[in-house]
């Protein structure tokens, strides 16, 4: 058996799944997130302990004997969190998750600097780990002058399976201190924030062993040993190992709390300049480039709690395909913008609202307004000169048909949505286990799922969208302006 522990910002999951990487069992338990004053967004890392610890035991309970099997875990985690560590290995403050955006004039110091994205491949953004430390050197000083490790939030989980303080390349090259070109810490990005080596994990591939399993969890857990632990990936990285997307023309579109357009590459093609993340894969010699929205079903979660009802409701009141574009725009930046406008200030809007603007007119241009925003991210990396000609499909976003239609239309790519099951991040964090411990074929291990259905584009409706993806590319300059 093999074990992927993804760990999201709500909670995380523990799936289980045998040799021939069929899921066998699975088990969540959830994390809070505390926002003590506007922008900020932190965690206790310690929370993480105890929901893995709480999964852990719910599949000791109902798969003993599965559980008494494991031969390797594999992890996954949300990118980005700086979690500070003192010399005895005690956390110094609450996690800066992915979302904080506090280190927004840090980062554009940072940014500012050639090197960080010469050697980067990024922007620095405010929700990337560098500035966030920063922030801590400039208001939490004490604190700073403490900082023995720094880790990423995975990777403190893995301290505290192993023992040891390891991340790997993938979750790695969103701090900005990889030099992603040649996979290892900067000691000219570090030198930039007032850090060293030996404050960094230590790095290896994702696909390969980070240490093992500590034996006092052995017995805890009920697991025969020894299990390695695998070096893993950001949760975008793993859920591409998920889905089967390591070659050159891979990729997927997710529809979850963010969305996210992602494309698979044999070489490093960094592309700062249209606020593309250019990270590396989970697996050896491959990196991904990467368009992010920041709020994608987050989007139809607000406006469902503004509307005192739910996601699905919204959904379910709208027509099984669109038939034209929403009579209203919304532009989703309700918490900034990565790709293409590296915004942090939220400005999101609703435009062309009329007195007869109905429930369903807002429902359809929520999930336009994402649509447009991913077609942003697409335009973005096709500039770069990457291929893509089909995307799969991800995240609870896509359990919309009315969604799908829509963004298969907007981006003109096909949908290929799989057939019910687990192909998300806790599946390719498992597989990075499996590939860990049999030393095998990545892309043997790595499969893409079987494709339930292809959403085509409605064609006899592309001049309409792209008509108002016009109008929707002049309206965040307009509200940029009005706003400042």
């Amino acid at each position: 058996m093999y074990l992927g522990l993804d760990l999201g910002t709500s909670g995380i999951r523990a799936l289980l799944v045998n040799e021939s990487g069929r899921p066998i069992a699975e088990a969540s338990a959830p994390c809070t997130v505390t926002h003590p004053h506007p922008g900020w967004s932190e965690q206790d890392p310690a929370q993480w302990i105890k929901a893995c610890s709480t999964a852990m035991s719910a599949l000791k309970a109902s798969h003993p004997a599965e559980v008494q099997s494991i031969k390797a875990i594999g992890l996954s985690g949300h990118m980005h969190g700086a979690t500070l560590l003192d010399k005895d290995h005690n956390v110094l403050r609450p996690c800066m998750l992915w979302n904080d955006t506090r280190s927004a004039v840090e980062a554009q110091e940072l940014d500012a600097q050639p090197i960080f994205r010469t050697l980067s491949g990024n922007i620095v953004f405010p929700g990337f780990t560098a500035p966030k430390v920063e922030w801590v050197r400039c208001h939490e000083p004490e604190i700073f002058a403490q900082i023995h490790k720094i880790l990423l939030p995975k990777d403190y989980l893995r301290f505290w399976l192993t023992g040891d303080c390891v991340s790997d390349m993938s979750d790695s090259a969103g701090t900005a201190w990889l030099d992603a070109d040649q996979r290892k810490w900067s000691s000219d990005l570090l030198s930039a924030c007032a850090l060293d080596f030996s404050q960094m994990p230590t790095l290896v591939e994702g696909s390969q062993a980070s240490g093992q399993l500590r034996s006092d969890l052995l017995s805890e857990w009920g697991v025969a040993g020894p299990v390695v632990v695998a070096g893993g990936g950001g949760d975008n990285a793993a859920a591409a190992c998920g889905l089967g997307c390591l070659a050159a023309g891979d990729g997927f579109v997710s529809l979850g709390t963010s969305g996210v357009l992602l494309a698979a590459t044999d070489a490093y093609a960094p592309a700062p300049e249209q606020a593309v993340h250019s990270f590396c894969h989970a697996i050896p010699d491959t990196w991904f480039q990467m368009g992010v929205t920041l709020a994608a079903t987050d989007s139809l979660n607000w406006l469902a709690q503004i509307v005192n009802t739910t996601p699905a409701a919204l959904d379910a009141a709208l027509p099984h395909e669109p038939a034209g574009p929403s009579a209203a725009m919304f532009l989703p930046y309700l918490s900034g913008e990565r790709t293409p406008h590296n915004d942090a200030k939220p400005s999101g809007v609703f435009a062309g609202l009329s007195i007869g603007a109905s429930q369903e007119v807002l429902t359809a241009a929520v999930m336009e307004g994402v649509a447009f925003s991913l077609k942003d991210c697409l335009g973005a990396l096709r500039a770069t000169g990457t291929k893509i000609d089909s995307l799969i499909t991800t995240g609870g976003g896509t359990r919309s048909r009315y969604w799908l239609k829509t963004l298969a239309t907007v981006l003109d790519l096909p949908l290929h949505v799989p057939t019910k099951g687990e192909f998300g991040a806790a599946l390719g964090a498992a597989r990075l286990g499996m590939a860990a411990h049999l030393d095998g074929n990545n892309l043997d291990i790595m499969t893409k799922p079987a494709i339930a259905e292809i959403i085509e584009p409605k064609i006899d409706l592309s001049d309409a969208y792209a008509s108002r993806y016009g109008q929707y590319k002049a309206l965040y300059p307009a509200v940029k302006s009005a706003m400042g």
